[in-house]
């Protein structure tokens, strides 16, 4: 079993997961966010400083450690995308201008355009 990139997965349409991706990204560098993350910070310094029962303690640090893993794992998918996005980008005005000085304008120009709004597709 070998493990693919994100972006090597599923052929050239997104999959479930893909856009599921992209939407909770969207949604965690939204300010409703900002505000849950504020709420879960208050609601753990206000369990540590009220000394409530240690399972309301635990409740409120294993939730601020499963959003952390979650933002880690959107972090690290949005990262392989864009520099997949990025890579393709630069592989096609090389290509680009490799034919530019050899005179030939037929595919890699047409990769060039089809390259420009990469990061929408992946």
């Amino acid at each position: 079993m070998t493990f693919k990139s994100p972006v090597q997965r599923g052929g050239p349409r997104r999959g479930r997961f893909a856009q599921f991706a992209e939407y909770a990204s969207n949604f965690t560098s939204s300010p409703l966010f900002f505000l849950v993350c504020l709420t879960l910070i208050a609601f753990f310094v206000a369990s540590h400083l009220a000394h409530l029962r240690i399972e309301l303690l635990l409740l409120a640090s294993g939730s601020m450690t499963a959003v952390t893993l979650l933002l880690l794992a959107l972090l690290k998918n949005a990262e392989m995308r864009a520099e997949h996005a990025v890579q393709r980008k630069l592989d096609a005005i090389a290509a680009a201008l490799l034919e530019g000085h050899r005179g030939d304008h037929s595919k890699a120009f047409e990769d060039l355009r089809n390259a420009i709004r990469m990061e929408e597709e992946t």
